[in-house]
């Protein structure tokens, strides 16, 4: 077992024998929903194990880690997962961490709440009556007290996102400043590679902590294959803990009255189909936030690494389903999406200093579905909306002339196979024959949907309570419950919903007891 601080940690690589642990709850997921539900847990007096697939990376070890050294360590997939595009759709990256602490360790750190108009869908439409404006707020005041949410502060602005503001300026579009989680930021663009001076309070500095000194054990390298179900009551969950090369080892047996599940949503519909929930919502109707960024080349030297990863925003575009964010990730990262290859490549990666570059999402509809593959990761397909389409190009023009409006030279655009653009008139161009969807860069990193919310069985995966209606006194607690997309970063939203659940599970503890016993 190792210790930082009031972080516990018992490493699955290390045990060299079968694993038996009781509780009253076992967590599975240590990100942002999981870590919420185990300190509300523990403040109340339960007991509580926290089980995690990835390795425990020390806040001391990302800091030091190159962005390649984390994408090994601390994401899924090294950073390959993806989305397959279905029908005219693009090939979508989508980025998890896979560590403790999950993705919020590997977040920008970017807080928005889940805008009223989705709570007033969700609550109206879809008949969740508690997700209303009035009752989540209470929840995310806590949240945002725990992780300390600020505004950044125009100082910490890059040139990068001032020559875009610039560009916006000219077109009338308006920019507003970001909300983070964090405390004594010094701006040097890799958070999503974790903050080498601890200055983002993701979980594993903050909630996980609090619950670890309230008597949490957490437990790295644990694969968990199924939840133990009996008479239609969750028991506990089964697995198998991981060495160093990831193999599955030795039996892990955790057993408990309540578990709840918080694997993200891409792994979460499989834990569940694996333990007998058969709904046929699990899985399906994700939502990912399509992503794109586009780059600007300037004569003056912009030095974009300098200020904070994200610091602006623009909903400017919000009712077209468009959000625009500031963004910067390290040169390394940025080099490889350079047009060209050998020396017209470095010819590009030279001009690196003098690149600014912004990025924007849609808000889409939800085509995405996740399907049991050969190994542990799961087969993801997604179809884009016949809206999404437009919305995805008419993001990436924007952002394009935004970038010649402030003065650029040049403009790499989010689309293989095409040089660098010299002039409004070449984008034109480039507009007047869309290239097919195929060959968008597109990123994500906020899927969400495949155990959704519903006010009645047949119509999603989970109460509005979080616990399946299949299953009694299993819980889920991630984006996979937020039955429709939120056209926002989605770790706040996670982590304010989780705190519902949390506080329901408190409030519900002698019924769920009594079931258990």
């Amino acid at each position: 077992m190792a210790q930082a601080g009031s972080l516990t940690v018992v490493r699955g690589r290390e045990l060299r024998a079968r694993l038996s642990l009781s509780a009253d709850v076992v967590v599975v997921g240590s990100g942002a929903g999981g870590a919420v539900v185990a300190r509300e847990l523990t403040r109340a007096g339960r007991s509580v194990v926290i089980l995690e697939e990835g390795d425990w990376v020390r806040p001391e070890e990302y800091g030091r880690l190159t962005p390649g050294g984390t994408l090994r360590r601390a994401w899924r997939e090294a950073g390959l997962s993806a989305a397959v595009g279905l029908g005219n759709t693009p090939f979508i990256s989508v980025l998890q961490g896979k560590c403790v602490g999950g993705s919020s360790v590997l977040t920008g750190g970017v807080c928005f709440r889940i805008p009223d108009e989705v709570l007033h869908e969700w609550s109206h439409d879809l008949g969740l009556r508690t997700m209303t404006p009035e009752v989540v707020d209470a929840h995310f005041r806590v949240v945002e007290d725990v992780v300390h949410v600020e505004t950044v502060p125009q100082n910490m602005w890059s040139r990068s996102t001032e020559l875009f503001l610039e560009g916006a300026a000219k077109m009338g579009v308006t920019m507003k400043p970001m909300r983070r989680n964090t405390s004594g930021c010094r701006g040097v663009s890799r958070c999503n590679f974790g903050c080498p001076h601890g200055a983002k309070l993701s979980v594993d500095v903050s909630f996980l902590p609090d619950a670890c000194a309230h008597g949490a054990i957490i437990v790295s390298d644990a694969l968990v294959d199924r939840v133990d179900v009996t008479s239609g009551v969750a028991r506990g969950v089964r697995g198998r803990l991981l060495g160093e090369d990831g193999r599955p080892g030795h039996e892990l047996e955790v057993r408990a009255k309540v578990v709840v599940v918080a694997c993200g949503s891409l792994h979460t519909p499989l834990l569940l189909r694996a333990s007998g929930v058969d709904s046929p919502h699990v899985g399906r109707h994700m939502t990912l936030h399509p992503g794109f960024r586009v780059g600007a080349i300037f004569d003056e030297e912009v030095d974009g690494w300098d200020g904070a990863m994200q610091s602006v925003y623009s909903d400017h575009f919000a009712s077209d389903g468009i959000t625009l964010v500031s963004v910067f990730p390290p040169p390394s990262v940025l080099a490889a999406a350079f047009p060209g290859i050998g020396a017209r490549h470095r010819a590009h990666v030279r001009k690196m200093p003098n690149l600014a570059v912004f990025g924007g999402m849609i808000h889409d509809e939800g085509g995405g579905t996740v399907w049991r593959w050969l190994g542990r990761e799961p087969l993801v397909t997604y179809r884009l909306a016949e809206k999404d389409a437009p919305r995805l190009l008419r993001g990436i023009e924007i952002l394009a002339r935004m970038g010649f409006a402030a003065g650029a030279r040049e403009i790499a655009m989010p689309v293989f196979g095409i040089d660098t653009l010299k002039s409004e008139r070449e984008l034109d161009d480039l507009l007047s024959r869309p290239p097919p969807m195929q060959r968008i860069e597109c990123t994500a990193y906020h899927p969400l949907g495949t155990a959704k919310m519903s006010a009645h069985p047949g119509a999603g995966v989970v109460r509005e309570t979080g616990e399946t209606w299949a299953i009694s006194n299993l819980y889920v607690a991630d984006g996979s419950v937020l039955p429709t997309s939120i056209g926002v970063n989605s770790q706040l939203p996670i982590m304010g919903v989780a705190h519902m659940i949390a506080t329901g599970i408190v409030g519900s503890w002698a019924r769920l007891a009594r079931r258990a016993a």
